[in-house]
């Protein structure tokens, strides 16, 4: 019980920073990428309501950060 709880902490350490990273970086473009904005983001504006869902955007991200867990299990093991 105590390593899942040591990983839960490490988990969350690491949420954190990638939260204050993407929030520090959301104001530029990452090397022409403008993150939020990509074609396939759904944003519906009417008079009172928006609905904004930044599917392809999340694509994007989920692919790179399996691409670097992928590297770093497979250089640890």
């Amino acid at each position: 019980m105590s390593q899942l709880g040591k990983t839960l902490v490490l988990f969350g350490l690491c949420l954190t920073v990638l939260g204050v990273l993407l929030w520090a970086l959301s104001s530029f473009n990452i090397k022409g990428i403008p993150f939020g904005r990509l074609p396939g983001d759904i944003y519906i504006k009417n008079d009172n309501f928006i609905f904004y869902a930044p599917i392809v955007s999340f694509l994007l991200l989920s692919a790179i950060i399996s691409i670097v867990l992928h590297l770093i299990t497979r250089f640890l093991h």
